[in-house]
């Protein structure tokens, strides 16, 4: 991830605030998604019957004696997609007349937010009821409300027991009581006329067993209120027995809202750093000096910070180390270039030379050696009527073509080349030239061009005395540098090192100065 061996708190620190857009991006995604998703959820509350099955009773009854002997989790099963049948819910549903219920009941409990869209898959579906006639709409109303019971119903076994229980949501706390004890009732009619049906056919209609057992169902039916019964009333005569009957739920179903948004606070956090450290892991890109000596293996002469309230003080340790560095190898000519284009390479030329003239007091002289693709003159708003290709072109002498800046700085500008512009920067004149002003100058900073779009800079490296190369941080990829520090070594230039331009400082200075 462009980080040392021995990682520091500030290396994983400057990875978090080199992504924090991505980390904030990505943490307002998150938030704004659950809240939402929150807001278009209307809370469900669910009530919940505990039922039992169980074929036999302390009463002397005949028809208990025959039913079933033992249960399983088999019978268990069985008995709970029973609850889920048409028969009982279709009684139910009748009971409660949930299919009068309005088309948009969910507006009552829902946010306002929720509300617009519930308006609008009304008003569709009105248009598709418009299309039916009173008992279709009856009828398909009916259906919709059956299959939409079915869908809040869940019935669950309760393990190594005969006990299963009835959950069933709805928007209202009070209805989804309600509803949950009719449909387990409807459930027990269910049963009690099973076993009617096989009491009429053993003993008549007559027998007493059977008179008892319509008499029971009739009592049963008039529980269809959804009101709550007596203990040994909900027990009843069945074979399958309620035990617990619905109370009004508190609280919705699920995790609470304020459980939800802490979850997703610490999620999306979670995630925005994952996502910022996989993002410094897949970029091949120079992020901080360190990544130059690390991967280059070549030293590092100083970095040009992107905010100009640093520029000042690392300009100056820049330019300090360079003369210091070409002082002491005895070098007076150095050529910067790049890897890649708009690397920022003559700004950089340009303040190196103001600030070692001006600041310093050496003579200095630049040549702008991008014959294809000239901007010396724009640094400095001068003319470029003639320059380095008019001199090499023997069009006109370096005195006619330099120009003073003042403060001990000299320009010159590339000029108008009319032959190729690695054919001038190749020939004999190019290397008289810079033995010319070796002898004038003190320090000549060369601007090179680009080596990516021609090899003109390649040209130069025999005739300068030192090489730059300029890395963009953020922006250079680290084998296309590779690739170009090739190139160089191959034209057996005399490689001094690196400038990192647009060093961003993302660590602020109060955080960086305590770690």
């Amino acid at each position: 991830m462009g980080l040392q061996e021995t990682t520091t708190l500030r290396d994983y620190l400057r990875v978090l605030f080199r992504h924090k857009a991505v980390i904030i991006t990505t943490f307002v995604t998150v938030m704004a998604t659950v809240i939402i998703g929150l807001q278009l959820k209307t809370p469900l509350y669910q009530a919940q019957v505990k039922m039992l099955i169980s074929a036999e009773k302390q009463v002397e009854a005949p028809y208990y004696r025959d039913l079933l002997k033992s249960q399983n989790a088999e019978v268990v099963l069985t008995q709970s997609e029973i609850v889920k049948s048409n028969p009982v819910i279709e009684r139910a549903v009748r009971a409660i007349g949930l299919y009068e219920r309005p088309l948009d009941y969910e507006k009552r409990f829902c946010s306002n937010l929720k509300k617009p869209l519930i308006d609008f898959q009304v008003s569709r579906f009105k248009k598709k009821l418009a299309q039916l006639t009173e008992e279709q709409k009856k009828a398909f109303r009916f259906r919709l409300a059956v299959e939409d019971l079915k869908k809040n119903i869940k019935v669950e076994p309760i393990r190594d027991t005969n006990l299963f229980t009835i959950s069933v949501s709805d928007f209202s706390p009070l209805g989804a009581a309600i509803i949950a004890n009719i449909v387990s009732r409807s459930y027990v009619i269910f049963d009690l006329e099973q076993q009617l049906a096989e009491l009429q056919l053993k003993y008549g209609e007559k027998h007493l067993s059977v008179i008892q057992m319509k008499d029971n169902i009739e009592k049963m039916k008039e529980s269809l209120n959804g009101k709550p019964l007596s203990n040994i009333e909900a027990i009843g005569p069945a074979s399958v027995k309620i035990i617990e009957q619905a109370q009004i739920p508190l609280k919705p179903a699920g995790p609470s809202k304020h459980l939800t948004i802490i979850l997703a606070l610490a999620m999306s956090s979670f995630l925005g750093v994952m996502l910022a450290f996989m993002f410094e892991y897949i970029d091949q890109t120079f992020k901080s000096p360190q990544d130059i000596e690390a991967f280059l293996d070549i030293p590092l002469l100083g970095s040009i910070p992107r905010k100009k309230k640093f520029r000042k003080e690392l300009l100056h340790n820049l330019s300090g180390q360079l003369y210091l560095l070409m002082k002491d190898k005895n070098l007076k000519s150095l050529l910067l270039t790049s890897a890649l284009p708009k690397e920022g390479t003559t700004t950089i030329v340009a303040n190196l030379a103001k600030h070692l003239s001006q600041k310093q007091g050496h003579k200095v002289l630049i040549i702008d050696a991008n014959l294809r693709n000239p901007s010396m003159h724009k640094a400095f708003k001068i003319s470029d009527n003639s320059g380095l290709a008019d001199v090499l072109e023997g069009r006109t002498s370096f005195e006619r073509a330099v120009q003073d800046i003042g403060s001990n700085l000299n320009v010159l500008t590339a000029g108008k080349a009319e032959l190729n512009p690695i054919t001038l920067l190749e020939s004999h004149r190019m290397s008289e030239l810079l033995k010319t002003v070796r002898e004038r100058y003190e320090i000549v900073l060369i601007d090179g061009a680009n080596l990516k779009d021609s090899k003109d800079a390649l040209a130069l490296c025999s005739y300068a005395d030192g090489v730059a190369l300029v890395v963009n941080e953020g922006k250079t990829r680290r084998q296309v540098v590779k690739s170009a520090i090739a190139l160089l070594e191959q034209k057996k230039a005399n490689l001094l090192g690196v400038i990192l331009n647009n060093r961003a400082f993302v660590i602020p200075g109060f955080i960086y100065n305590k770690v």
